[in-house]
């Protein structure tokens, strides 16, 4: 049921953010604006922090307000639910990571089907990356605890999970993955939709893959270490493909320039 469906993948992503009332057409009126002239002396210097302060907002999107589209720019739906975690029932809450992690949120359709545990096992195996830049790994289905309890039970060779270093949460009323816009209403699973959330709690970036698509715990490593970049960095932007250690680039005519000329 999980893999008989054709591909499509939505993807996007944000920078950090700047003040609450920033809104995504203020910001793109702001970028497609031209700067005006200024005089020498004490105007150019006003001039020049004018474009450093422009810069920096141009590149940060806001949603229009909590629960608007996109969810990129917004706040994180909170929730609270059951989940399975060394081989017990907890409670997990989304908020409760504010202010101290950074939390990759991805869902997956069903538990016990066939690209699922390629995705959910990868995550666990290379968890310890994650841990070591400050994030929370949170799997959700709409399968309840005792789905996801047997299924950490089942050998892998067998076609389970085995043990996890991550929380699988139970969504069995479907609100988490509606809040997230991830729902197939008339299946009643979700999308392979994929969040990630800073430590103030906003979406910087998600992707949505259809059911047949398994997601590349690669890729998300890469975006996230971007995103922690740019926050450190807010005057710098991540060209494609950048990784830690690699060349950024400065979004402005000079900075693109010297970016380019030597790459």
């Amino acid at each position: 049921m999980a893999c008989a469906f054709s591909a499509s993948t939505v993807s996007s992503a944000a920078a950090p953010l700047a003040s609450p009332k920033v809104s995504v057409s203020a910001a793109l009126q702001t970028s497609l604006s031209f700067p005006r002239a200024f005089s020498a002396g004490k105007s150019s210097r006003l001039a020049a922090a004018s474009s450093r302060s422009a810069r920096t907002s141009n590149f940060v999107a806001r949603a229009g307000g909590e629960g608007d589209l996109p969810l990129v720019g917004n706040k994180a739906p909170d929730f609270e639910a059951e989940a399975v975690f060394d081989q017990e029932f907890i409670k997990v809450k989304l908020s409760e990571y504010i202010g101290k992690k950074y939390v990759i949120l991805f869902f997956y359709p069903l538990d016990f089907t066939f690209v699922c545990p390629t995705e959910i096992t990868a995550f666990s195996d290379r968890y310890e990356d994650f841990e070591k830049i400050n994030t929370e790994i949170l799997g959700v289905s709409i399968d309840s605890v005792f789905s996801h309890l047997a299924w950490v039970q089942t050998d892998r060779k067998s076609g389970g999970l085995g043990d996890l270093k991550y929380p699988l949460i139970s969504d069995v009323t479907k609100s988490v993955s509606k809040s997230f816009g991830v729902l197939i209403p008339d299946q009643g699973i979700a999308l392979r939709g994929l969040f990630i959330i800073d430590k103030e709690g906003v979406i910087q970036h998600s992707t949505i893959n259809n059911l047949a698509i398994g997601r590349s715990v690669d890729e998300t490593l890469r975006t996230l270490q971007a995103l922690q970049y740019v926050q450190e960095n807010p005057d710098e932007v991540c060209p494609a493909g950048w990784k830690p250690g690699e060349k950024s680039m400065k979004p402005d005519p000079k900075g693109s320039k010297e970016y380019f000329s030597a790459i």
